[in-house]
């Protein structure tokens, strides 16, 4: 007589978990295996953007001289260094020198950035072939190097500029492109495009590889011509890279310094003086004052900030 299947298995039987505990224990096993994955990357923008921020809003609310770091203690001051810049009148006059940068060498490299881009999508002309592979000559060019080119390029006494506008008739005499009050920061603005045009240009062209040329023959055959076709196909289709291009290259343009360092160096005078040229010599060149050239740096990152919010809903309420 044959025993019952239970009595056939050896040892404790191993209790059973309930049907819902193993689904749900089976769900979260994806999201503890893609926190476990994302660790390292969740550390290191720890380490490498989280600590620098809030260590340094941390070093803006104090004082912090060679002194202070000598003796390891920094004394509070709260929002006294952000009271300080902005009673400083090299400050706001460093805020307006950005603030005319920025308008300038954005508005300039979105317009060459679209006319550019719109060159070389030109399958029928055979050099834009050649345009692609040289666009990014520019953008491989460090921008300490490029600064230091130019400063050569606009030299007062041996620099191409010059020599080239003497050769054609444009001028009679050399012009001190960066040497003077009234042509230095615009100066300033040549070589920072000439650097970042190609960033743009890359952008705007791979958003003119989505458009459908379905749509352009459609708006032909209803007897659109080229410029009714640019801005009522192109132009709105190019919107959300252009927000893209607005938000960085705004960003970057208010942080520029390596042009300011190479070139100027905030020269003539306070004539081309940014606002974090004036955050680095607060810092770093005497007094040595760390916290208040740390709160600058913060005042310059929330205007940033705002202009990128303020861009996001401009763009997209239009389009709306």
């Amino acid at each position: 007589m044959s025993q019952p299947a239970a009595a056939k298995q050896d040892g404790p039987v191993a209790p059973t978990m309930p049907r819902r505990a193993r689904r749900s224990r089976a769900e979260l096993s994806p999201q503890l295996l893609g926190m476990i994955m994302n660790l390292p990357t969740l550390v290191t923008l720890t380490v490498v953007l989280a600590y620098p921020m809030f260590y340094a809003a941390f070093l803006s609310l104090h004082k912090v001289t060679p002194a202070e770091l000598r003796r390891g203690v920094f004394l509070w001051v709260g929002l006294g260094n952000y009271t300080r810049i902005l009673s400083d009148p090299l400050f706001i006059l460093a805020l307006e020198h950005t603030l005319i940068f920025t308008v300038v060498a954005v508005i300039v490299e979105i317009v060459l950035a679209i006319a550019i881009a719109l060159l070389i999508d030109q399958r029928h002309i055979w050099t834009s072939r050649v345009t692609k592979v040289l666009i990014l000559v520019p953008y491989a060019v460090p921008p300490i190097a490029n600064g230091l080119i130019w400063s050569f390029i606009y030299n007062f006494d041996f620099g191409f500029l010059n020599r080239v506008l003497f050769t054609v008739g444009l001028i009679d005499r050399p012009i001190d492109w960066v040497g003077h009050p009234n042509t230095a920061l615009f100066a300033l603005t040549v070589p920072y495009i000439w650097r970042t045009l190609p960033f743009a240009i890359l952008l705007v062209h791979a958003a003119l590889q989505g458009i459908g040329r379905e749509l352009y023959e459609a708006a032909g055959v209803d007897g659109a011509g080229t410029l009714r076709r640019f801005w009522h196909i192109t132009l709105p289709l190019l919107r959300p890279i252009i927000v893209v291009i607005l938000v960085l290259r705004t960003s970057f343009a208010f942080a520029v310094f390596e042009e300011v360092l190479a070139i100027t160096q905030g020269g003539p005078g306070d004539a081309t003086w940014v606002a974090v040229w004036y955050s680095y010599k607060r810092s770093f060149a005497p007094p040595f004052d760390i916290g208040v050239g740390a709160a600058a740096a913060y005042i310059l990152a929330l205007i940033v900030g705002a202009l990128a919010i303020a861009y996001v809903r401009l763009i997209y309420r239009s389009a709306d």
